[in-house]
Order: structure tokens, then C-alpha cells, then sequence
């Protein structure tokens, strides 16, 4: 085979990536992680996980996420703190570019995940960090005794909200259907907590405040089409996610929404090229979902690598 710096490429080290080094390490292909932030990726940020199989009591996306990354490197899986800034697969020898280097490979898997989605109303942008947040384990501790608004109504929204409950005295979940998408049992502990009240049938339309932050928020009836403002200390927002696809270019095909287009062997369009997590086109986006998707990724790569 034609000399190149790795057999594979994994691009991502939240627990797609990480599980796909752990494979890859373990079937001892010269392979290297590249994550352009902390290792963990999103679940670093989230409280405490309760179905994800093995930890009974619950485990936190920190602890989890640590453990993976110990297991991975225990086997050898070098990972290194770099932004992928675009991809060459126009050859079978395909080309990373880093901020001071390139590299190549034989494959590569990319586990880059998805991010919080904004709404792009008025003052979104002007009070974030300031009040506004998508993270309550971050931002949480800085709404002691405070009241606050939680935007969304699946399981993420319910469950930070939960936990936002631990500092703030009031949170409003304001949510623009009039029943949940989270989970049964998120709801129910949602709706026996006294210090949550949902506003239905609502949306935020705008966030104001000033120099100390965030003073209220606009919200708007869907049914009747009256507006309000409703006096909180921050705006917390959980209203899906965006797939972090940005630097793969024209080869690799996403669909509307820029997830990746996989098949069941979590093979792209490009040959030698597959995606995995919560960035890839799926019905359902979990952690465990994630580490099967990895398992099939890491071993397809390594099946393409021995018929090379």
C-alpha cells in the first residue's frame, strides 16, 4: 500500500469517536483522534445520564466520557487536540488539512457530532454568556435563587431544566406545543416538581435586558397570537441541534439539514470515508446509538483497509 501518516483518521472525540479509537486501537491500525475542543464532546455538559446500559445508579456525561477516553488510550489510541479544517477524498489517499499541517490516511471516520441549534430571535446573540446559555451544568451555579426560562420540550430540555431547579427558585418551560416530547418519566418528574411551570402553547420571540444582563423575555401565544414579557434572570435554550459538518466540502453527501448520508456498514459516499454519532443522518440520536454506530464504522474501516 502506498505510504501514508495513518491507516485511519478519526475526526471527533466525543463517545463516537472515542469508541471508534477504542476499536481501532484494539485491531492495531496506526490510527490518531483529532478533537478541535475537550474530549467528550456534548455529554461532558450533561448532568447525569440514566440509560445508558451498566451504570444503574446513573453516571455523569463527564465521568462516562472519561472512562471511554482512559479505555481507548489504555490500548494505545493517540489523540491530539486539532481542528480539521477540510477534507481531500478525491483521491483513495485522502488528505486532512489542520491548522499547521496535513495529514493522510487511508480512512477516516467522522464522529464531529451536532451542536446546540439557535432560534435567531432579537437579543439571542447580544446576551449570550451574559444570561442566556444552552448549558445548565456550565451556567446552572450562576442562577442561585434566581428565576430563569427553559426553551424546548424534549428530553434534554426537560431533564436540564430538572437540574436547573438545584440553584434557580423559579423555571419556566416554555414550550410551543401543548404536551411534551420528552420521555414519560422525564415528564413526570417535570410536572411533580413545584418549582417548574410550563407555559404552553408559547414561543420566545425575544430576549432584553441590559448592561447586568438579561431582565425579561417575550414569549407568544401560538393559539391566540397575545404576547408577553416575563421577567427572568436568564434563558437557557434546548431547541435541537445542528450537525457539525461545516468543513467536509462537495464529496461527502449530507441531506437538507447537512447530517452525513450513511448506509447500514455507516459508509458515506465517498469510499473509505464513514461517519458515525449524532452528525450522521439517524432516527435516533443517544449515546448508545453513537458507540453501535462506532463499533460498525471502526470495523468497516478496518475491512477497506485489508482489501486495499
Amino acid at each position: 500500500m502506498r505510504n501514508v501518516d495513518y491507516d485511519l483518521v478519526i475526526i471527533g472525540g466525543g463517545p463516537a469517536g472515542l469508541t471508534a479509537g477504542l476499536y481501532a486501537a484494539r485491531a492495531r491500525l496506526n490510527v490518531i483522534l483529532l478533537e478541535k475542543s475537550v474530549t467528550g464532546g456534548q455529554i461532558i455538559i450533561t448532568d447525569w445520564i440514566e440509560n445508558y446500559p451498566g451504570f444503574p445508579e446513573g453516571i455523569s456525561g463527564i465521568d462516562l466520557t472519561g472512562r471511554m477516553s482512559e479505555q481507548a488510550k489504555r490500548f494505545g489510541l493517540e489523540i491530539e487536540t486539532e481542528e480539521v479544517l477540510s477534507l481531500d477524498c478525491s483521491n483513495k489517499v485522502k488528505k486532512i488539512e489542520l491548522g499547521d499541517r496535513t495529514i493522510s490516511a487511508h480512512t477516516i471516520i467522522i464522529a464531529t457530532g451536532a451542536s446546540p441549534r439557535t432560534l435567531g430571535v432579537p437579543g439571542e446573540d447580544d446576551f449570550y454568556g451574559k444570561g442566556v446559555s444552552s448549558c445548565a451544568t456550565c451556567d446552572g451555579p450562576f442562577f442561585s435563587g434566581a428565576v430563569v426560562a427553559a426553551v424546548g420540550g424534549g428530553d434534554t430540555a426537560v431533564q436540564e431544566s430538572i437540574f436547573l431547579t438545584k440553584f434557580a427558585k423559579k423555571v419556566f418551560l416554555i414550550h410551543r406545543r401543548n404536551e411534551l416530547r420528552a420521555s414519560k418519566i422525564l415528564q413526570e418528574r417535570a410536572f411533580a416538581n413545584d418549582k417548574i411551570e410550563i407555559v404552553w402553547d408559547s414561543v420566545l420571540t425575544g430576549i432584553n435586558g441590559g448592561k447586568t444582563g438579561v431582565t425579561n423575555i417575550t414569549i407568544k401565544n401560538v393559539k391566540t397570537g397575545d404576547t408577553s414579557d416575563l421577567a427572568v434572570d436568564g434563558c437557557f435554550m434546548w431547541v435541537g441541534i445542528q450537525p457539525d459538518s461545516g468543513f467536509l466540502g462537495d464529496d461527502i453527501k449530507v441531506d437538507e439539514y447537512g447530517f452525513i448520508i450513511v448506509n447500514e456498514r455507516m459508509e458515506t459516499s465517498v469510499p473509505g470515508v464513514f461517519a458515525a454519532g449524532d452528525g450522521r443522518r439517524t432516527p435516533l440520536r443517544q449515546i448508545a446509538t453513537a458507540i453501535g454506530d462506532a463499533a460498525i464504522a471502526a470495523v468497516s474501516a478496518e475491512h477497506y483497509i485489508g482489501n486495499l
